[in-house]
């Protein structure tokens, strides 16, 4: 803000020149004592000036909210957009009309398939929108050393964008061994951070004790990984704020509240971490935590300083977060705090949105660089044969709603040439291509109770290294489904007797559209519905979100990535065939 600007901020709050803007009549959300305040709310040059006096000067423009209660704008704390499907642009158009004023961002996904091209195609594309976005630096490309991601990020690459006016800092810590254990190149990533005087965000599941001590003593801000109500406290206990995560699959909120107290209720906030088109359209955004922490039984003015004051001050955001003077007027209006439900969005002073419509003019960025990144050598039907010299088996048996597996036996058939063939189990063949670098990789392992069969499904959206991954009964299917892929630059695929059933074409990096989400939410409701009527996907899972999950090392018991597959509770790959005795 510059001096003429300040000069006018203060004569406006003090009466001496009209607002741009006043909202009248509203019942005021006052986050700070956490109470309500009938009063006027001016504006000018998008902040807020203040609350108006007597023979204050008519506003340029003048909104009546009729009583409604105004707050400030919604931030989501943590969020992979990538996991939405949608572009950045997309998403805000998605979130905005839900009370979604600012998220911070961490494109995790898109680094690790395009490294700081991708980073860059989120800086560029998140620029101008009406959602707010800052971005975290992801501080684990690739996930682990086990799988072939896009690119490697180190403290060299930290360093190059860290300082970046929208970059607040390094992205969550998923590596808290490699901190706890003082590794070197850890403890640069951990460095560029702090050389530049950004943030650091925490990822530790199940770590407490001396070990939790270890990992914070680095300077951790906050963790969006709990999942009891211990963890919570140990993590306040310590300085950490908790991110209380309500995503499409986690879905911590009901578990975390009951130790959300008066004491402690200024560390929390929430976020959502990864969640579908499909979700946002149903459901909503940050106001569908707000409304569930409510239903739940805190108090409405807590959930909405969680939802907005808390998140401010945790990632430094002193300019939003509350409606007052001189913060930023990213504002909502609504009608009922036990029914949150926004109505008016205002960003920046903007009306963004109104009655569920978005008003702004966003124009999506084309994703140069970071499409057709589809690098696969070698690729065949033939390559998808299994050999066994056994038929003892490790197996990936699926948990039912949950990404968690368990490292299964089965004793399963093979054909003339020793090759796995489908028999009446539910166990079938697990594929991962990689796609960055031009391998020839495929991974290949037994998928254990997903139910499918008479064809094949893959995506590329398989987390954290987003290689191509397909799961099928033939190798006939599980070709034609990868050759889509490979053909529309990524997206997902369903193939059964020998045809192409559909797919979805995903032209950024693989993993997100231009396209609405509504669109989109309608399409993955489409490929999910002719997954479970063709291949008979069962209830308990979900068709291409559990499957892009079974590639994610870091998950236990058992994962599988482009080098094969992986004990994720030994740290190391093993065979399919299992080398002991089947209980």
């Amino acid at each position: 803000m510059d001096k003429q600007k300040l000069k006018h901020l203060i004569d406006t709050a003090a009466g001496r020149e009209a607002a741009d803007l006043c909202i009248k009549n509203c019942r005021v959300i006052d986050v700070f004592n956490q109470e309500v305040f009938s009063s006027d709310v001016y504006i000018t040059d998008g902040v807020i000036a203040g609350f108006g006096g007597p023979s204050f000067p008519k506003a340029r423009s003048e909104f009546d909210a009729a009583g409604k209660y105004l707050a400030p704008g919604l931030i989501d704390g943590h969020v992979h957009i990538e996991s939405s499907h949608l572009s950045p642009a997309a998403f805000s158009r998605q979130v905005v009309p839900h009370g979604t004023t600012t998220v911070i961002a961490d494109p995790h996904e898109i680094c690790n398939v395009c490294g700081l091209e991708g980073f860059d195609y989120m800086l560029r594309a998140s620029e101008d929108i009406a959602l707010q976005v800052f971005l975290q630096f992801p501080s684990c490309v690739p996930c682990t050393p086990f799988e072939n991601a896009g690119a490697v990020l180190n403290a060299p690459e930290i360093r190059s964008r860290i300082g970046e006016s929208r970059v607040k800092g390094l992205g969550e810590l998923m590596n808290f061994v490699g901190v706890c254990n003082a590794d070197d190149q850890v403890l640069d990533k951990i460095l560029a951070a702090k050389e530049a005087g950004k943030i650091i965000d925490g990822h530790s599941p199940g770590l407490g004790g001396y070990m939790l001590d270890a990992y914070s003593s680095v300077g951790i801000l906050n963790d969006h990984e709990c999942s009891t109500t211990e963890e919570l406290k140990e993590r306040i206990r310590r300085g950490f704020h908790v991110l209380i995560r309500e995503g499409t699959v986690c879905r911590d909120l009901k578990n975390l509240l009951p130790a959300v107290t008066g004491a402690n209720a200024r560390f929390c906030l929430f976020c959502t971490d990864d969640r579908q088109a499909a979700s946002l359209v149903k459901d909503g955004h940050i106001d569908n935590n707000v409304r569930l922490a409510v239903s739940e039984g805190l108090s409405p003015l807590t959930a909405i300083a969680m939802a907005t004051i808390n998140a401010a001050e945790c990632f430094g955001l002193s300019d939003r977060g509350a409606v007052a003077p001189g913060r930023r007027a990213d504002l909502i209006l609504f009608e009922s705090l036990e029914d949150f439900r926004p109505e008016e969005v205002w960003i920046g002073g903007r009306l963004a949105a109104a009655k569920g419509e978005y008003l702004a003019e966003d124009t999506p960025v084309a994703p140069v660089n970071v499409s057709g990144r589809m690098n696969v050598k070698d690729f065949s039907k033939e390559r998808l044969s299994l050999p066994l010299t056994s038929e003892k088996v490790r197996t990936i048996r699926l948990i039912p709603y949950s990404v968690v597996t368990e490292a299964g036996n089965a004793v399963v058939s093979r054909d003339a040439q020793g090759c796995f063939i489908r028999d009446e189990q539910d166990i079938v063949k697990l594929a991962v291509i990689e796609r960055h670098h031009g391998t020839g990789n495929i991974g290949l392992g037994l998928l254990e109770g997903f139910g499918l069969k008479g064809g094949a499904l893959a995506t590329s959206v398989a987390h954290d290294s987003h290689n191509i991954i397909a799961a099928g009964d033939n190798d006939g299917d599980m070709e034609i489904a990868v050759r889509r892929l490979i053909e529309m630059g990524g997206g997902m695929a369903i193939a059964k007797n020998g045809k192409l059933l559909d797919s979805f074409p995903h032209e950024i990096a693989g993993l997100m559209t231009n396209e609405p989400g509504e669109y989109v939410a309608e399409r993955l409701g489409k490929l999910e519905q002719t997954a479970r009527k063709e291949l008979c996907i069962r209830d308990t899972a979900d068709p291409f979100m559990t499957l892009c999950f079974m590639a994610l090392p870091v998950i236990p018991a058992l994962k599988i990535t482009d080098m094969g597959l992986f004990d994720v509770n030994t740290f190391c790959h093993v065979p399919v065939e299992a080398d002991h005795d089947l209980s």
